[in-house]
């Protein structure tokens, strides 16, 4: 990341370290308000991200990094012939316990309900692999290590049964939110709070756009991500020359 803020800086980004609470229109642009001072532009591009949701059990926050992730794809190499759970129903969660199994000894995948909320070819590979054994019906109440996880505690919602499942990695996997919050209802967003974007990546206010996760076209990965901030960056400086 230095080596990023090093190359902008040599071509003249100037980095202001705040929170911002708000974007007001101004009559020749924009007006930026954070907690820390305000910053008047031509335009902005909004590159927030979002954060994974959390199941905000005992034991998450202190054994993130430490066999608890949010990303297999970024880390299940790290499980090869390990035993893993990847909670979730959806169809990011289907996708990560079939790309675990790429590795993984064993793939344990925990949902809270009875059916799988996952496309039906997703749900059918899942089925179909021999890796992969699914526990209905079960909420993660605890994740449990002193150094590294060491195994997840169970709480079945039909029968009220406590359980545990020794584990070498967990994989939360149930949705992401996008931070959005400081443009509720200034800018359009769909249904899962994300700025809705065209292919130019412009919002639905003239001389705002938006890149990466915290819109509604980008997938949640990195490659595509900074993708996307170029074609933000490219459409800004085609928006400011027609300005001038």
């Amino acid at each position: 990341m230095e080596k990023f803020r090093q190359q902008a800086e040599k071509f003249g980004a100037e980095f202001k370290m705040d929170e911002i609470k708000e974007i007001a229109e101004t009559d020749n642009g924009w007006q930026v308000i954070g907690y820390q001072g305000e910053y008047k532009s031509r335009a902005v591009i909004i590159a927030t991200g979002s954060i994974y949701r959390k199941l905000g059990v005992k034991g998450e926050a202190e054994l993130t990094g430490k066999g608890v992730s949010y990303c297999a794809t970024c880390d299940g190499a790290f499980f090869r012939d390990r035993v893993v759970a990847v909670v979730g129903g959806g169809d990011n969660a289907l996708e990560e316990a079939l790309f675990l199994t790429k590795f993984a000894q064993k793939v344990y995948l925990v949902h809270r309900r009875d059916k799988l909320r996952g496309v039906k070819i997703l749900q059918e590979r899942v089925f179909a692999n021999p890796k992969i054994e699914i526990i209905w019906n079960a909420f993660v109440t605890e994740i449990v290590g002193q150094e590294r996880l060491e195994k997840i505690r169970l709480l079945d919602r039909q029968t009220q049964k406590e359980s545990e499942i020794p584990l070498d990695g967990l994989f939360i996997s149930i949705g992401m939110d996008p931070n959005t919050a400081f443009v509720q209802g200034f800018l359009e967003l769909n249904e899962y709070g994300e700025i809705k974007v065209n292919s130019q990546m412009e919002t639905s206010r003239r001389g705002i756009f938006a890149a990466g996760d915290v819109t509604n076209v980008c997938p949640k990965q990195v490659a595509t991500a900074v993708g996307s901030g170029v074609a933000a960056a490219l459409a800004v400086e085609e928006f400011l020359s027609h300005l001038e």
